[in-house]
């Protein structure tokens, strides 16, 4: 074994031990890793989450309500510059339409996302919060609609939402910056993230792996932010580009970093809700499998009308948006069996097991 490979071991090993990494080590083993050392932070993760969660993943069914949006995002197609983009709107009718459907696919989470749209004013999706959980009351919401006022979300969270889902896209300052419009705070973002987090939303953070201008130093920092934070679900995805950004020609994130970076999270918070993404799922065919067995434990297939799926197209070539739900969620059950895990049909809060 070279000296490089047993350090990184080391560096994983005490990660498992300590829950945490000082910033050197971080920056050295996302500097200079390789697919022994994925390999080997995947077994540790997969029996981590085996420990707590058995063979059983949690399903959270999504609909992508709007893709209207206020921002500017340099790395996102629904950005508000994109002239080529069709918008679209949803009713609350037809949203608890979606999440009626999926109810009876076996969902027990609705996860209700979209651009930031003025047109969805917090009242509004407050309301709309209501009405979900009392036509389902054994089920979760979790919201993923952007930044907004702290009393906006205690509102939210007053109205019956669990979880809010608020990507930090990077812990740095200056690569938000090159990520983002003028105009677009970090300390406002992170600023949301804590406000979610006081009020007692189930909250998650995240990143995209590969996104322009990442390096392992900032990467580092990531990490580090997530061990401070102790987000209760993590959302990475590999970064794809779209065609009509400014990043239309950067290259894809790594589904092996992207795999690696699972694993760690599972390792850093053992009970974490770490979902394989959709993202990763567009990169390689087998991509969620994959991270499930790096130690993913949510899957979250699409419930959004098959007529706006294709509109709400965050990157290039986003997979499924056009099979029914029914048979992804049959595809799905069958993908999880050959590598020996289920569908669990749960809430799938923080802290809940499926043992």
């Amino acid at each position: 074994m070279n000296a490089r490979k047993r350090q990184n071991e080391f560096r994983i090993d005490r990660l498992n031990e300590e829950k945490r990494l000082p910033h050197e080590e971080w920056t050295a083993l996302l500097s200079a890793w390789d697919d022994s050392d994925r390999a080997y932070a995947a077994e540790i993760a997969r029996a981590l989450a085996n420990v707590r969660f058995g063979h059983g993943i949690f399903v959270r069914g999504i609909v992508e309500f709007s893709n209207v949006c206020r921002n500017d995002c340099l790395y996102c197609g629904i950005r508000k510059s994109n002239r080529n983009l069709e918008r679209y709107r949803l009713s609350e009718a037809e949203i608890l339409d979606c999440c009626d459907a999926g109810y009876e696919y076996g969902f027990r989470t609705f996860v209700l996302q979209s651009g930031e749209d003025a047109s969805y004013p917090p009242e509004r999706l407050a309301a709309l919060v209501r009405t979900l959980k009392a036509n389902h009351p054994d089920c979760a919401v979790t919201l993923s609609v952007g930044e907004l006022e702290r009393a906006d979300y205690q509102m939210l969270f007053e109205a019956g939402a669990d979880r809010y889902l608020l990507r930090h896209e990077t812990a740095d300052p200056e690569h938000y910056a090159r990520l983002h419009m003028p105009g677009q705070s970090w300390e406002r973002r992170m600023r949301c993230l804590r406000d979610l987090k006081e009020i007692g939303f189930q909250t998650g953070c995240g990143f995209m792996v590969g996104s322009p201008y990442q390096t392992p130093e900032t990467l580092a920092k990531d990490m580090e932010f997530i061990t401070e934070f102790r987000p209760a679900m993590i959302g990475i995805g590999p970064f794809i580009p779209h065609c009509d950004t400014p990043f239309a020609n950067e290259p894809a994130g790594s589904v092996e970093l992207t795999l690696f970076l699972l694993s760690l999270c599972r390792i850093l918070i053992p009970d974490v809700l770490l979902p394989a993404t959709t993202a990763l799922g567009t990169l390689d065919p087998t991509g969620r499998e994959k991270g499930v067995l790096a130690g993913a434990n949510v899957i979250m297939p699409n419930l959004s009308p098959m007529q706006v799926r294709a509109k709400y197209m965050l990157y290039n070539n986003k997979t499924a948006v056009d099979v029914d739900t029914h048979i992804t969620r049959s595809d799905l059950q069958e993908r999880l069996r050959k590598i020996g895990y289920t569908v669990k049909v749960a809430r799938g809060d923080y802290g809940e097991t499926s043992c």
